[in-house]
């Protein structure tokens, strides 16, 4: 098995993108950004099937957001979006959990995300998926479903900034390393968790996951 294929082992970053699909700016009142609105997570927020969502202490409105997730595959620096492909090693199917209701009240005293964002298992991911399976980024169909019933449903056309600009972007601020992920935001249809809930989600069909939620 290759490192790049054990990101979630040896990378160093969770670069997210908040607000990249214009609906689901609109179902949380947000403006819709002129240039993209970053944030981290820490890698301690990884987990793999297997191991559940942990509603963390306090938190009354834990939410879903299905994403794209842009593996690193090669040092990237201040890369052009034209190039901004060939420094992709791969994808995964992730999942940034909110602790919507720390994010609301962070957003009223310009306070930052960290804690609505980067709590332990906040970062559901799936295995690595090969660069080749996804020949454009930018036209693939994202689900997620909550005990069986559909609650988000979209496709990564309808992104506002497009995975090579993301990746650009980013690179122009952080330098991208190797097995660092990039999620790339997600569609409307977010929804309140409950412990027992079962999400289950997909990315077109290459791939499916399924996580239990617990308190």
């Amino acid at each position: 098995m290759s490192k790049l294929s054990q990101f979630r082992t040896f990378g160093k970053k969770i670069v997210c993108v908040g607000r990249n699909y214009r609906e689901h700016a609109a179902e949380l009142g947000n403006p819709v950004p002129s240039k993209p609105i970053l944030f981290l997570k820490p890698t301690s927020a990884y987990i793999s099937e297997g191991q559940a969502i942990k509603i963390p202490q306090g938190c009354n409105d834990l939410n879903h957001e299905v994403e794209l997730g842009v593996v690193i595959g090669s040092k990237a620096i201040q890369v052009a979006p034209e190039e901004a492909l060939n420094y992709v090693g791969g994808y995964a199917l992730g999942l940034d959990m909110t602790a919507r209701d720390w994010q609301s009240e962070a957003k009223k005293q310009g306070h930052p995300w960290s804690l609505a964002k980067g709590f332990d298992t906040s970062c559901p991911v799936s295995a690595f998926i090969e660069k080749e399976k996804i020949p454009d980024p930018n036209n693939i169909d994202l689900w997620l479903k909550v005990n069986g019933e559909t609650k988000q449903a979209g496709n990564t056309k309808d992104m506002i900034f497009s995975v090579e600009y993301l990746v650009s972007y980013a690179s122009q601020y952080f330098t991208l390393e190797p097995g660092d992920l990039l999620l790339t935001g997600t569609p409307s249809g977010v929804s309140k968790l409950k412990p027992g809930d079962i999400i289950q989600a997909g990315l077109g069909n290459l791939i499916s996951m399924q996580f239990k939620v617990d308190k």
